[in-house]
């Protein structure tokens, strides 16, 4: 099989490894399990192929010092970060450390699957499937004042709850203007909603 078609998964649980090594080789992908970012990089090569699939909370090097020691060894393949419901801010950080997506656990196999034929797809032509930095401009200007507010928000990675109390409102609200959000911006999840955020902010 292709090296483009491996996938790297680096969990310390290993029945979550397990567990994503035959969901993944049983979705046609060649894949190798690591029980830690240490373990990882003691063996990496220069010429690393495929994807990385990590959690973001692991002992020793966690995801996000995993994500700068890639960088630091001149690694560009693409990593998912797998996070929980509550690490929304350290899933946004992932993606200002260079993630290509991240996942909040408990997720669907599907949505796992999909990111990683997306990650794997678009290896060589980086942003190439989401829209240029003048479109995304466009699209945040159709947004409403507080709809701004929430998006500032998510993608300071603060939870709901938070950005409720800091702007007065009820965390429902939040919901309402978070989905308003989404379909204004057209992100397919959040973190396409943070990446888009970010290709702005890195161009100001």
């Amino acid at each position: 099989m292709p090296g483009s078609h491996l996938v790297h998964v680096v969990d310390d649980d290993v029945d979550v490894r397990k567990s994503l090594g035959f969901l993944l080789a049983t979705a046609d992908f060649a894949v190798r399990l690591y029980e830690s970012a240490t373990a990882f990089l003691a063996t990496a090569t220069s010429n690393l192929d495929g994807c990385i699939v990590t959690d973001v909370r692991m002992p020793g090097i966690d995801g996000i010092e995993f994500l700068r020691q890639l960088r630091s060894r001149g690694h560009s393949v693409p990593v998912i970060v797998m996070t929980g419901h509550a690490d929304v801010a350290l899933a946004v950080q992932a993606m200002k450390e260079g993630a290509s997506d991240f996942i909040e656990k408990p997720f669907d196999d599907e949505v796992l699957i999909e990111a990683i034929r997306s990650a794997l797809g678009s290896r060589n032509q980086a942003d190439a499937a989401h829209p240029q930095n003048s479109e995304i401009r466009g699209r945040l200007s159709a947004l409403s004042e507080r709809e701004r507010q929430v998006l500032d928000g998510l993608v300071s990675g603060l939870p709901n709850k938070t950005i409720a109390y800091d702007l007065g409102i009820s965390p429902r609200t939040v919901e309402i203007h978070r989905a308003n959000v989404m379909s204004k911006m057209a992100a397919s999840s959040l973190s396409h909603l943070v990446r888009m955020a970010l290709i702005v902010e890195s161009k100001r």
